[in-house]
């Protein structure tokens, strides 16, 4: 892409665009929407933008979509004139088109074709802008009245376009990355408006990719909290404790430290697929601890001492944990590494997932049965107990 700029940044008066295809979003990286009523002030605050991106490396392709347009004749009404002369400014206006770009009075019929009547001046009435200026805005009146009297008649050059948003109109500054990701991008063009000085009644806000991408981590956020939820009320009703499931979430967080350091290890950035693989092993690291848990609580009930139940649960466990965490680690290794096309959307999911469940699967082994035997105060009934028909709780 850097090639083919410098190439085509050599050819005068040539437009264009790059673009990449993004997970779930059609717009730029970048985006910024400067809002305000005056088109003047818009494209002076835009361009002041355009030009400080562009001056960063960090930035490429910056287009303003204020650029300018066509000559065009603009006419700026007097309202208290045309008022005082008893004219509705909204009826002149009406008589200039009429006169300068026609109305279709009726059609022709010929063959099977319907032929407009334009009427509209003569070429020679409308010809020039004095000839614009000399119109009669008032026709059939005792006292003609040209549009001179009661507005200003220029040529100037307009905007290509007005967009708007929410109705209002805004001008769009877009840009590609050139490097980095998008969150430092993001806190960059923050500093950028924070020391551009903004014409009174114009607002500059950060959307794009950026926006959307809040946006979804909003809504990620909350699918986590959700999904760790509900797993603890499975494991609730399951183990028929409160305490239990209360420990073995504690290999969630023991995931999210090998999900992050995996993500640093191999530079990548936090997005919405790595969001989804750390939905995804809320779900599954927990399986370790459940199986651990449930041994103990096993051995516990035949009898068995609580320091001894979890060591010989750690031991018995052990096989079955790194099994399952070597299969599943095993299949997920060809999506992190990623093979094909569109291997870097797929590659953080796998990245995600396999850090987090290798971190998680080590200090399971360690951390839940601390953590077990901590906060576990339930005392089981013993072989005599259970043949007497009593149990200490």
């Amino acid at each position: 892409m850097e090639r083919m700029r410098a190439s085509l940044g050599q050819i005068p008066g040539l437009q264009y665009k790059f673009g990449r295809p993004e997970l779930f979003s059609f717009k730029t990286p970048i985006e910024i929407e400067i809002s305000g009523f005056d088109l003047k002030d818009l494209k002076r605050a835009s361009d002041a933008v355009t030009a400080r991106l562009s001056a960063i490396d960090r930035f490429a392709d910056v287009k303003n979509t204020m650029e300018t347009g066509s000559p065009e004749l603009q006419i700026h009404f007097d309202r208290d004139r045309a008022a005082a002369f008893g004219l509705q400014v909204h009826e002149v206006a009406d008589r200039v088109v009429s006169n300068v770009r026609g109305d279709v009075a009726t059609r022709y019929s010929w063959r099977d074709r319907k032929i407009d009547v334009l009427v509209r001046a003569q070429e020679s009435d409308r010809a020039s802008i004095d000839e614009i200026r000399r119109l009669i805005v008032n026709p059939g009146s005792p006292k003609p009245i040209p549009l001179s009297a009661i507005a200003s008649v220029e040529i100037t050059n307009g905007p290509g376009e007005v967009r708007r948003v929410s109705q209002q109109r805004v001008a769009i500054v877009s840009a590609n990355l050139s490097y980095g990701d998008l969150g430092e991008a993001a806190t960059e063009v923050e500093n950028v408006l924070s020391e551009i000085t903004m014409p009174a009644g114009v607002f500059a806000d950060i959307g794009g990719q950026n926006e959307e991408m809040s946006d979804s981590f909003r809504s990620l956020l909350f699918a986590l909290s959700l999904a760790i939820f509900l797993v603890y009320l499975v494991m609730a009703s399951q183990f028929e404790s409160l305490l239990h499931p209360f420990i073995i979430l504690f290999t969630i967080p023991l995931a999210l430290v090998g999900a992050i350091l995996a993500l640093y290890l191999t530079g990548t950035t936090i997005s919405v697929v790595v969001f989804i693989g750390l939905i995804l092993l809320a779900g599954i690291v927990v399986n370790n601890a459940i199986v651990l848990i449930d041994l103990i609580n096993q051995m516990r009930r035949k009898g068995t001492e609580k320091i001894e139940a979890i060591m010989e649960g750690g031991k018995s466990r052990l096989r079955p944990i790194l099994m399952t965490t070597l299969t599943t680690t095993l299949g997920l290794l060809p999506l992190a590494i990623g093979f094909g096309d569109g291997a870097e959307l797929r590659a953080p999911m796998g990245i995600t997932v396999i850090g987090g469940l290798l971190v998680s699967t080590l200090l399971t082994l360690v951390v839940i049965p601390v953590m077990y035997s901590i906060l576990d105060r339930k005392q089981y009934a013993t072989a005599t107990e259970e043949a007497n028909g009593t149990e200490t709780v």
